[in-house]
């Protein structure tokens, strides 16, 4: 294997250039979905005990295990045992899901941003790697597609569970306690991991291309062997 040399070369060419990018959209998209921390909130009343109202709080976060988010409330507020109930659903296969595959892509990246500024000429006089770099591209372009995808539709029922369609949810509420939403908290970073979810999707499909042109499948054919070889010259005419 020949010796590591620095070579910056290939980031300024577009097969190194979009390697960097596809690097920096994975940190994204790991961290605003992996980072999340957000809460619920209801607004509990019971005329026949007070007519005082007070909240209930609900804290989520990564990984979305709803099911086990359960309520809480500075003291017992209507006589009910609130932290028995909890949110609905669990989606954390999705985000899981998603976080993880991202987290491998940027280290991934890291390996190839390696490869290509670090050993430039073993990985262009190699007809291995390239090609394994080009399946790698592929298969993540349709991995992507399907994490994102999965993570969106995630995304779209913890709105709703959250939401305040809570308030029918929850037991208490249907019997004595009167119960009002009042706010949950805002999910724009998340929204803004399934943007960079496709994001990444068309960077990779689009290196697929840049990718390929380094792999054998993609070099000119050998021009033909019958100039300069030979054979004897064409009888002159009559």
């Amino acid at each position: 294997m020949s010796a590591f040399q620095l070579n910056l070369v290939p980031l300024k060419e577009p097969l190194g250039f979009i390697k960097v990018l596809e690097w920096i959209a994975a940190i994204f998209s790991f961290a605003t979905c992996g980072g999340f921390k957000g809460k619920t909130e209801i607004l509990v009343s019971c005329p026949k005990l007070s007519k005082e109202n007070k909240t209930v709080i609900a804290a989520f976060g990564y990984p979305f295990r709803l099911n086990q988010a359960s309520f809480q409330s500075s003291s017992n507020v209507c006589d009910t045992v609130w932290n028995s109930h909890v949110l609905v659903g669990d989606y954390s296969s999705s985000a899981q899901f998603y976080v993880t595959f991202a987290v491998f892509v940027f280290l991934y990246c890291i390996a190839a941003l390696l490869l290509y500024v670090g050993y430039t000429n073993l990985y262009r006089d190699s007809r291995k790697l390239p090609m394994i770099d080009f399946v790698v591209t592929v298969i993540a372009t349709f991995l992507w597609l399907v994490s994102t995808s999965a993570w969106a539709k995630a995304l779209t029922d913890i709105k709703v569970a959250t939401g305040p369609k809570i308030v029918q949810e929850l037991l208490p509420c249907k019997q004595q306690v009167q119960c009002h939403f009042v706010s949950v908290t805002s999910m724009g970073s998340l929204n803004v991991s399934v943007i960079f979810g496709f994001l990444n999707m068309i960077l990779w499909g689009g290196n697929a291309w840049f990718v390929y042109k380094e792999t054998s499948l993609h070099s000119p054919s050998n021009p033909s062997a019958s100039h300069g070889q030979g054979g004897a010259a064409p009888p002159p005419g009559i």
